[in-house]
């Protein structure tokens, strides 16, 4: 990693920079090394892929926070091997947590709602956490939709004890102190009396079971953290910023509940040349003075590759023409958008003596049925200079 040059550096940006201004800076180093304006040019090739790289990175928040923190080394794919770890912490819907001691005394009172007062059954089948991951795809591939190998960790089941938590060959057996229900039922003093109250049993920490030898490959939790690769669908149509959730796929539940669920970020490089708003997409073509004013047919880039194009006759700068389904396939409905030419006619520079001079004589032959706007606009400015 010593010989990879600083990510903001490949971008030309610094380290405050926004979503909108990373965006441009990318968009602008993929034009100008893109391939096909460099064919066979290995360095331009390599500068690319370069760029690619750090703007992946760099629009990544997690990413981004970690290479801040760490360099190259953050975002190498071994970073944290072993931590594990949940981006959604406990999951969802794991309630409100307990409130000790009132909550027990409260809870009896006033029949439970208050986190200790009703009993839990510690066997009872528990859902699984949701789990969260981040895929960065291109322009096209979201267009078109592809297939895509993320990693993925969660918790999974002990394959060494099969989920009991005991060493192989042995069982967990029933706790003596709570007789399995993971709660015992303890006595306190009170202005109002003795209240009886349900606790968890510190014997088993609520489990309702005692492990004498607990499982060496999961500690005795019967569950281990694993990081697997999966072979995803990206839709065609999808936007960045949108996610994608594969059901069962977060981390197993306990006893037998379901798994949680797995939700993948999508975010999606910008495109050299097109821009996206909703299904429809965006371009424009430089074409030459002479094309604006005889007419011609054009060569226009598309989602699905080039296609001919006729302009007409004194086409203007700023003209926009509509290709009628050539946009972005409509995620989960038929049809796709359209695609919006923008015209740039690129004005001749650096004229020699004779260009200058049968320009000079091209003006001199034009009247003015030869401009179709020029009338009108001074029609509706002349009393501004009476």
């Amino acid at each position: 990693m010593a010989d990879k040059r600083d990510y903001y550096e490949v971008l030309g940006v610094d380290k405050s920079v926004n979503d909108d201004d990373l965006k441009k800076a990318y968009r602008k180093a993929a034009k100008k090394y893109h391939p096909d304006l460099h064919p066979g040019d290995a360095e331009a090739e390599k500068s690319f892929k370069e760029v690619n790289e750090a703007y992946e990175i760099l629009s990544d928040k997690e990413k981004r926070a970690r290479y801040d923190q760490f360099g190259h080394a953050g975002v190498d794919p071994n970073f944290g091997a072993g931590q594990g770890g949940n981006p959604f912490g406990g999951g969802f819907g794991g309630g409100f947590g307990d409130f000790g001691d009132l909550g027990d005394i409260l809870g009896s009172m006033f029949g439970g709602g208050f986190g200790g007062g009703r009993r839990r059954d510690p066997n009872a089948p528990r859902r699984g956490a949701d789990t969260a991951t981040n895929i960065v795809i291109s322009f096209m591939e979201a267009a078109k939709g592809c297939k895509k190998d993320i990693k993925v960790t969660r918790t999974e089941s002990c394959s060494e004890c099969g989920g009991s938590g005991a060493e192989k060959g042995t069982q967990a057996k029933t706790c003596p102190t709570c007789h399995g229900s993971g709660q015992v039922m303890t006595g306190q003093r009170t202005p109002f009396g003795v209240i009886q109250t349900q606790t968890a049993c510190e014997n088993c920490r609520g489990t309702g079971k005692i492990i004498e030898k607990p499982c060496r490959s999961c500690s005795g939790k019967g569950r281990v953290r694993k990081t697997t690769e999966k072979v995803i669908d990206i839709p065609a149509g999808i936007d960045d910023g949108q996610t994608i959730t594969l059901r069962g796929g977060g981390d197993m539940g306990a006893n037998g509940g379901p798994a949680g669920d797995l939700h993948i970020t999508v975010s999606v490089r910008p495109h050299p040349i097109f821009e996206r708003e909703g299904f429809d997409i965006f371009c424009e073509i430089p074409i030459t003075y002479a094309q604006a004013c005889l007419g011609a047919e054009i060569t226009v880039p598309t989602l699905d590759g080039k296609a001919k194009f006729t302009i007409h006759e004194g086409t203007q700068p700023g003209d926009e023409f509509k290709l009628r389904g050539k946009g972005i396939k409509r995620l989960n409905y038929s049809g796709n958008g359209d695609e919006y030419v923008k015209i740039i006619v690129e004005v001749p520079k650096d004229l020699n003596k004779d260009q200058r001079k049968k320009l000079e004589d091209f003006e001199d032959s034009l009247e003015e049925k030869n401009y179709k706007k020029r009338k009108s606009f001074f029609d509706k400015v002349k009393d501004l200079f009476d």
